[in-house]
């Protein structure tokens, strides 16, 4: 009895997985992708956090809403404090590649991603003065 030891896979309908063309994903790079999409999600619901405070104050809704909301962007700096001012996710995210560009654990613009905590820890203390004026001088 001969055996064929040939395993030239090529398109059969015994093997359907061998139609595609496409290369497979590696499981670090599905994770990489996973914790990029996670992480922009949580940025998206930060930047609408953020821009409801700077509304709230500009508008003067002091109502429970911002009260949260900042409650929200205090607890976000503890934890950023507590990961020496890196996200948890882009901590997770390192042991997925080599890359340390800005941007390689989420999906914004390099600059936005490089300078994003300087750009939102401006306008959430903007928002902060406005609101606390408000509040002393009794317009809330």
């Amino acid at each position: 009895m001969k055996i064929n030891h040939n395993l030239n896979l090529k398109p059969n309908a015994y093997n359907p997985s061998t139609y595609s063309n496409k290369p497979k994903m590696a499981d670090n790079e599905k994770k990489l992708l996973y914790i990029k999409i996670i992480h922009t999600i949580i940025w998206a619901f930060y930047v609408m956090v953020l821009f409801y405070i700077l509304y709230a104050a500009v508008f003067n809704v002091i109502d429970k809403y911002l009260f949260i909301a900042i409650g929200l962007v205090i607890i976000e700096g503890i934890v950023l404090l507590a990961f020496k001012w890196r996200c948890p996710l882009t901590v997770l995210a390192y042991r997925y590649t080599d890359n340390r560009d800005p941007a390689f654990d989420i999906f914004l613009p390099t600059w936005l991603a490089k300078h994003n905590k300087t750009i939102y820890t401006i306008l959430f203390a903007i928002g902060m003065v406005i609101v606390i004026y408000r509040i002393i001088r009794g317009q809330a």
